[in-house]
C-alpha cells in the first residue's frame, strides 16, 4: 500500500508540476485576454486612421468616402471623380483638412449665382447681409471683416454647412467677441 500510496503521489507531482515547471502546456488566461486587447487595440487604431467624409454636388461621384485621417479636400474631391465643368470652387478651400463625419458641398456656377441673387435681394429688402449667402464682396462690407476673413467664413461655411444662428460666425477662426459685437446687428442666417 505504501508503494501504491508512494505512486500516486510522485505521478500527481509529476503530472501537476511544482513551481514553475509543469508537464502539461496550460493556457494562461490572462494571455487569452492580452491577445484579445491587443486585437481590439489593433482594430481601433485602424478605424482611428481612418475618416469618413461626404461628398455632394458638382462632382463625377458624389457619396460617401474612406479617406486616410488628415486629408485635404482636394483628395476628398478626386476620390469623388473630381469637380465637374459646371463646377463652381472660387469658394471652396481644397486646402482644408478635413474631419470625420463632414460634407462637402460644391456648387455649381449656376447654385452660386442664384445664392448671390437671393442674398442681393434680401440685403435689399431689410438691409442686414445674410452670412449663409453673403459674397465675398458682402461680408468685406461688414466692421473689421477683411477679404481674408470673409474667405475664412465663406470656407467655413461650405465646409460646414449653413450657420445655424449668428453666434455660430464665432467659430471661424478670427473671430471672436470683439469683431462679433461690431457686426451682430448688420448680420442675419
Amino acid at each position: 500500500m505504501k508503494k501504491f500510496f508512494s505512486l500516486v503521489c510522485c505521478s500527481i507531482f509529476i503530472f501537476t508540476g511544482c513551481g514553475k515547471t509543469s508537464y502539461f502546456k496550460t493556457t494562461d488566461s490572462d494571455e487569452v485576454i492580452n491577445k484579445q486587447t491587443d486585437t481590439e487595440e489593433t482594430v481601433v487604431e485602424e478605424r482611428s486612421s481612418t475618416i469618413f467624409v461626404q461628398v455632394a454636388g458638382a462632382v463625377g461621384a458624389p457619396g460617401v468616402y474612406e479617406l486616410q485621417m488628415d486629408s485635404r479636400v482636394y483628395v476628398a474631391i478626386d476620390a469623388a471623380g473630381g469637380l465637374l465643368d459646371t463646377a463652381d470652387d472660387s469658394d471652396l478651400n481644397q486646402a482644408a483638412i478635413l474631419e470625420d463625419g463632414q460634407k462637402i458641398y460644391v456648387y455649381t456656377v449656376e447654385e452660386k449665382e442664384a445664392f448671390e441673387e437671393e442674398a442681393l435681394t434680401q440685403t435689399a429688402n431689410d438691409g442686414l447681409i445674410n452670412i449663409n449667402t453673403a459674397t465675398v464682396a458682402e461680408l468685406t462690407s461688414l466692421p473689421g471683416i477683411g477679404e481674408a476673413k470673409a474667405s475664412q467664413i465663406i470656407a467655413y461655411r461650405d465646409a460646414n454647412g449653413a450657420f445655424s444662428s449668428i453666434d455660430d460666425i464665432k467659430k471661424v477662426s478670427g473671430i471672436g467677441d470683439g469683431i462679433f459685437n461690431q457686426i451682430n446687428s448688420l448680420i442675419k442666417i
